[in-house]
C-alpha cells in the first residue's frame, strides 16, 4: 500500500510541469480569444439585388448604383418616318433585368485601446466593387456586367480622442480621425435600400480627410476636415481625375456646427474646393502661327453650403438634406464648371455650374408578430423624394464645358416608396423608384438647355436581399 501511495506521488510530481504549463497554455488562449473579442468587432453582409429598369439608364458599378435615365435617342425625325414607311423609335426606350452580389462587404472595428488620456479605436472596410468589364468585342458598351468583382477599400481610419477631465465627454470632447471616411456632407444618408443611397440628389463620397469634432457643451459639436480625392474626382478637360486636386496642392476644406439632441440633429455647413485643372497650355510665337507649349496656373476655387435635419422618436424618423452645390461632381452631384475666359499668357479662367440638390425620407415601422430574443421581427415603410434644379454656370461661357453626365439637364426628380421586412439578421426589401429627367437642347451662354425641353422617365424595381453578421 505505502509502495503504490510512493509511486503515485512520484508520478504526480513527474507529471506536474506538464499539467502547469498545459493550463498555462489554456489560460493564455483564453486570455487572448478575451482580447479579441474585447478589442475587435468584425461585421459585414451579403447582399444581393434584383433589378428592373424600364429604360437605358446612366450608372454604374454593373448598372446597380443609378443615377438617370437616358435621353431620347430617336432613330429618325418625324418627316424622316413620314416618308420611310420604318416607324419612329426612341432606342433608348428598352427595359433589362440583372441581379448581382457585387456590394457584399466585410468589416473590423478596432476599439478599446487607450494610453494615458488619449483613446484610439480604427476601422478598416471594403468589398466587392469594381472590375466589372464588357465582354471583348463587345461593340454597344452599354452595360458592364461581365467579369468578375475585385476586392476594394471602402474605409481605412483612425480615431483619436480626448475627453476633458472635468466636464466628461458629453460636454466636453474632441476626436481626431485621420484617414479614408465618408465625406462631412456625404455620412448623413437616406433610407432607401438602393445601392446609390439617394444620390445624385445628395453629397456620396468617402475620401481621404483629417477631420476634426470638437464638442461644444452638451448640444453643439464643431467639425473641422481637409479632404483629398481619390475615388470620387473632380472632372476637367483629361476627365474626371485627382491630378486636378494634386497639381493645386491645396486640401478641399470643410466646416460645420452641429446641434443634437436625443431626438433631434441639425447640421449646417460649408465645403470649399480648389483645383487647377490645367498645369499646361500654349501661347502663339512672334509668327502668329506657331504654337508654344507653357506652364500655366489655371485654378477654380467653388463654394458648396448644405443643411441636415434629423428627427427620431420611437419607431418613426425623417431626414432632410439640401445642398447649393458648385461643382459639385466630386460628390457624385450633377455639375461640373467651363472656361469663361483665355488669357494672352495661355491660362484660362473658369465658372462652376450651380445645383440645388435637395432630399427627404420618412421611415416608419417597427415590431411585427411574435417576438423571440434571438429573432426580432421588424417592417418598415420608407418614401424617400428628391429634387435637382440645374441654375446653370456662375458666369458666361466662352469655352468648354466639363460634365461627367449629360450638361442637358435642367430638373430631375425622384419618388421612392420602399417595404423592409427585417427577420434577425436576414432582411429583404423591395423598392420602387420613379426617376424624371427634363433634358434639351442648344445649350445658351450659361450651358443651360434652351429648346426642346422634355421629359424622359425611367420605372426601377428592385428587390434586395441582406444577410447581416
Amino acid at each position: 500500500m505505502k509502495k503504490s501511495i510512493l509511486v503515485l506521488v512520484a508520478l504526480l510530481i513527474a507529471f506536474a510541469p506538464a499539467y502547469a504549463q498545459e493550463a498555462n497554455k489554456e489560460a493564455k488562449k483564453a486570455e487572448v480569444k478575451s482580447h479579441l473579442k474585447q478589442h475587435f468587432k468584425p461585421y459585414g453582409f451579403i447582399r444581393n439585388y434584383f433589378t428592373y429598369d424600364s429604360r437605358e439608364c446612366i450608372a454604374g458599378t454593373g448598372d446597380l448604383y443609378f443615377y438617370m435615365p437616358k435621353d431620347n435617342s430617336w432613330n429618325q425625325t418625324e418627316a424622316e418616318a413620314a416618308t420611310s414607311g420604318v416607324a419612329r423609335e426612341d432606342l433608348n426606350a428598352i427595359s433589362s433585368f440583372r441581379f448581382l452580389s457585387l456590394t457584399t462587404r466585410v468589416g473590423l472595428n478596432i476599439v478599446g485601446y487607450k494610453w494615458r488620456n488619449t483613446e484610439f479605436s480604427g476601422k478598416i472596410e471594403a468589398d466587392f466593387y469594381a472590375g466589372l468589364t464588357n465582354k471583348p468585342g463587345d461593340v454597344k458598351q452599354t452595360h458592364a456586367v461581365s467579369g468578375t468583382a475585385q476586392f476594394r477599400l471602402r474605409q481605412a481610419y483612425v480615431t483619436l480622442g480626448w475627453d476633458s477631465l472635468k466636464m466628461g465627454k458629453d460636454f466636453a470632447r474632441v476626436d481626431l480621425l485621420l484617414g479614408q471616411a465618408w465625406h462631412p456632407m456625404a455620412a448623413d444618408l437616406c433610407d432607401v435600400i438602393a445601392l446609390n443611397s439617394g444620390a445624385p440628389f445628395g453629397p456620396f463620397s468617402r475620401t481621404p480627410q483629417v477631420k476634426m469634432d470638437a464638442r461644444l457643451g452638451k448640444y453643439f459639436t464643431l467639425t473641422g476636415a481637409l479632404i483629398w480625392q481619390m475615388q470620387y474626382n473632380s472632372t476637367g478637360p483629361d476627365g474626371q481625375s485627382a491630378e486636378y486636386i494634386a497639381y493645386s496642392k491645396t486640401p478641399e476644406a470643410y466646416l460645420g456646427l452641429n446641434f443634437h439632441t436625443s431626438d433631434f440633429l441639425l447640421r449646417v455647413g460649408a465645403d470649399v474646393l480648389s483645383i487647377c485643372p490645367r498645369h499646361k497650355g500654349s501661347v502663339l510665337a512672334k509668327d502668329g502661327i506657331t504654337s508654344v507649349d507653357v506652364k500655366v496656373k489655371d485654378r477654380l476655387t467653388t463654394a458648396s453650403p448644405f443643411l441636415y435635419l434629423q428627427y427620431k422618436k420611437g419607431e418613426f424618423s425623417i431626414k432632410a438634406k439640401t445642398i447649393f452645390a458648385e461643382a459639385g461632381e466630386h460628390m457624385n452631384l450633377n455639375g461640373g464648371y467651363g472656361v469663361k475666359k483665355i488669357n494672352a499668357d495661355g491660362s484660362w479662367e473658369y465658372t462652376p455650374t450651380r445645383n440645388s440638390s435637395s432630399w427627404i425620407s420618412i421611415v416608419y415601422g417597427g415590431k411585427v408578430g411574435a417576438q423571440e430574443d434571438k429573432h426580432p421581427q421588424k417592417l418598415q415603410g420608407i418614401l424617400f423624394a428628391g429634387y435637382i434644379h440645374n441654375f446653370g454656370t456662375k458666369d458666361t461661357l466662352v469655352g468648354s464645358l466639363y460634365t461627367p453626365r449629360p450638361n442637358t439637364m435642367r430638373e430631375m426628380w425622384r419618388l421612392t416608396p420602399t417595404l423592409l421586412y427585417t427577420v434577425g439578421k436576414f432582411q429583404v426589401g423591395l423598392e420602387y423608384e420613379i426617376t424624371s429627367v427634363q433634358y434639351g437642347k442648344g445649350l445658351d451662354t450659361h450651358g443651360l438647355a434652351q429648346n426642346d425641353l422634355h421629359w424622359v422617365t425611367n420605372h426601377r424595381l428592385q428587390l434586395m436581399t441582406k444577410y447581416n453578421f
